[in-house]
């Protein structure tokens, strides 16, 4: 949900905890009102800790807004209930926008009928309909502009800006919180600007442009300062921090942390306060300052009788306690940490989903140990989640999808069924004039009937139509959707699981440098999966370079077998490799990205299969086109093997697999002392 989950995370971008609904709801109103009058916001305050403690207050002050018989200040007073009502109960929410934008288009009330269209846009936004909530935000700041609204206006603009930022859709998201910054300049709004300032440093952070950002973030801090704004002034020294820190002036950045502390305890901010001293341990973990890190750590675990923590934060700040203890060679403490941080699991298994990191720690410890089983369990942990967590991603994504595809399948339907329904009925009413009428007045009527009967047809025709331009926006936008969701999970392979993979090797040669280990088999162990994580890192590639496009060309193809064979001919200098493209082929052929993918894996088994097994002088790759039909053929000269009776293994199985799976066909041709020949037909 937009509001609150931008209240909370984007407005205190990376914090260590988050907010709590209730604390998002205050801040997200000084977003959404910044030129309120007093009277208004302190009863839309009064609101927000009525639906917190009690939520039948709501209801109360909706019956007095009621009773108001002034329209124009019962159309503000439901408008804030409205808005209370959607972070309570957004049934009663919508029933109360309506009814008051029914009441201010009925007395002309452009104003209240300007703030209800704003509030619909929130609430659609917070119901997951975010194309409705843009359209509700267009339209509440076209009729600001029409009506020269300016207080709304720019409430307007910010709140597009903020729906744009939740899409990660920078640029528009800067177009219109600089748009929000001149008009509160215009307005001059000093107190306001800091607001629009730290926005704006908050974009350029979460695009790492961290000098941009530091700029305005330290804009907006002198502002504060000025105005003595405590709260936002821990807020603007937590961002500084972490730009700093980001741009590697971890000194400065801890000086900016510890400077947001004093004033955090000084207010009794205490949500602000342990947000801070988390931010200050990473930073001197970050620094090697392991004993002011562990120090830090625990204060930020330290909290008083009372105090709700964020089960997340604590999580997080147990597992950096874990791997910091394994930094320092401290491998019981770490689990000692790492022990309370799988409690708190089994009180609360919704962490299970970012509980990777401690069991990747957990493994490390172990290892460091030597206890070896119990490291190997915990890696196989950190995959499982990590696989689990990225199949539930794509679960939900492809669900979405799904349900957009089946509802407008049920539209269509619909409309198909009312266009055979009128027609129906049109004939039922030509037979009933036919019946009672003369001769005469059969025939006018008939013909009354074959007009309509042709003005119903085309109709018909016009519905095809749009059917036909639905299904074809559907599949577009369905296209674009898939093209999103690939190009978002390649970079979650690529940041992620590329990350974790590459830092197992580094683990594994750490642990072979640092420790000197005389078991001949743990060292040959060590080193085959330092190897197949490698080869896995690879393959990870490939398939990032398959699921980046939506179509791979001849010419891509090629480039990508002939770096394999380049990397093939470095792992054995004696065997001979020959790659030719006939001038039959057409290099302007394409293929999709499931096709090509499904190519090179053939390819690339075929030759990993020759280096492993054939004890070949040469081995050759060819690709021929043959009228419309691309043939390759992968062919060595070594020992060869009984083609009946060799036991298929599963690289094997995978060629068939992946020849079927595209429709081509596959036939491996050998004999014994003669060679093996890999033909496949696309």
């Amino acid at each position: 949900m937009l509001y609150i989950r931008l209240a909370i995370n984007q407005f205190f971008k990376k914090a260590s905890v988050n907010y709590e609904a209730f604390v998002g709801k205050i801040i997200l109103m000084l977003f959404l009102f910044p030129h309120m009058k007093l009277k208004y916001f302190l009863l839309l305050l009064v609101t927000c800790f009525s639906s917190v403690a009690i939520s039948q207050n709501l209801d109360s002050l909706l019956v007095v807004a009621r009773s108001t018989k002034d329209d124009s200040t019962k159309i503000r007073m439901l408008n804030k209930i409205a808005f209370s009502y959607i972070f309570n109960d957004t049934d009663k929410a919508i029933d109360v926008i309506k009814e008051g934008k029914s009441l201010a288009k009925k007395t002309h009330f452009n104003f209240g009928l300007t703030e209800f269209t704003n509030t619909h846009g929130i609430y659609k936004d917070i119901i997951g309909e975010s194309d409705s909530a843009n359209y509700y935000f267009s339209k509440a700041l076209k009729l600001s502009r029409d009506h020269n609204f300016k207080s709304i206006e720019v409430m307007c603009v910010n709140n597009l800006g903020m729906f744009h930022w939740n899409r990660s859709e920078f640029d528009d998201a800067l177009r219109y919180f600089f748009d929000a910054l001149k008009m509160n300049d215009i307005s001059k709004d000093e107190k306001g600007r800091s607001v629009y300032l730290n926005n704006i440093g908050l974009i350029y952070q979460e695009m790492n442009l961290n000098e941009k950002a530091l700029t305005y973030h330290e804009e907006a801090l002198m502002i504060r300062e000025k105005f003595k704004l405590e709260t936002e002034q821990v807020a603007s020294y937590n961002n500084i921090g972490i730009n700093l820190k980001d741009l590697g002036r971890i000194d400065e950045a801890i000086e900016a942390y510890q400077k947001g502390l004093v004033i955090a305890k000084r207010s009794n901010n205490l949500i602000d306060y342990y947000r801070v001293l988390d931010n200050l341990a990473n930073a001197y973990n970050y620094n090697n300052e392991f004993d002011l890190a562990i120090k830090y750590y625990l204060k930020a675990l330290d909290k008083p009788e009372g105090y709700e923590a964020d089960q997340k934060g604590e999580f997080s700040t147990y597992s950096n306690l874990t791997s910091l203890y394994n930094e320092i060679n401290q491998p019981k403490k770490a689990l000692a940490y790492a022990n309370k941080a799988f409690k708190l699991l089994e009180k609360y298994p919704y962490l299970e989903g970012i509980s990777s990191d401690l069991n990747l720690h957990t493994a490390e410890s172990y290892y460091m140990l030597r206890d070896y089983k119990k490291a190997r369990l915990y890696t196989k942990k950190f995959i499982d989640v990590k696989d689990s967590v990225f199949s539930e991603k794509n679960a939900q994504a492809v669900a979405d999808l799904e349900v957009k595809y089946d509802t407008e399948k049920k539209e269509k339907e619909i409309l198909k069924q009312r266009a055979d329904l009128a027609e129906k009925e049109l004939t039922i009413q030509k037979k009933n004039y036919q019946m009672y009428g003369f001769l005469g007045l059969a025939f006018i009527l008939a013909l009354i009937g074959f007009l309509f009967f042709n003005q119903q047809k085309l109709k018909n025709k016009q519905l095809q139509k749009e059917n036909e331009l639905k299904d074809a926006l559907i599949k577009i936008e369905t296209q674009n959707r898939l093209q999103e969701q690939r190009l978002r999970i390649s970079r979650d392979l690529h940041d992620n699981i590329g990350a974790q993979l590459t830092f197992i090797i580094s683990s594994i040669d750490n642990l072979k440098y640092g420790f000197d280990i005389k078991d001949e088999n743990l060292t040959s162990k060590l080193n085959k999966i330092s190897a197949f994580t490698s080869e896995t890192i690879y393959e990870l590639r490939d398939t990032i370079w398959a699921m980046n496009k939506n179509e791979i060309s001849f010419v891509d193809l090629q480039s990508r077998i002939s770096n394999y064979i380049d990397k093939a001919h470095v792992y054995d200098d004696n065997i001979r490799f020959s790659f030719v493209v006939d001038s039959s082929v057409d290099i302007q052929k394409t293929f999709t990205s499931i096709e090509g993918m499904n190519i090179h894996r053939i390819i690339q088994e075929a030759i990993h299969n020759s280096l492993k097994h054939a004890f070949a002088q040469e081995i050759k790759v060819r690709i021929m086109q043959p009228k419309d039909q691309l043939k390759i053929t992968i062919s060595d000269n070594g020992k060869g093997f009984h083609t009946p009776s060799v036991k298929k293994g599963s690289g094997l199985n995978n060629m068939y697999k992946r020849a079927k799976n595209i429709g081509a066909d596959l036939t491996i041709l050998s004999e014994e002392h003669k060679g093996t020949q890999v033909i496949l037909k696309v």
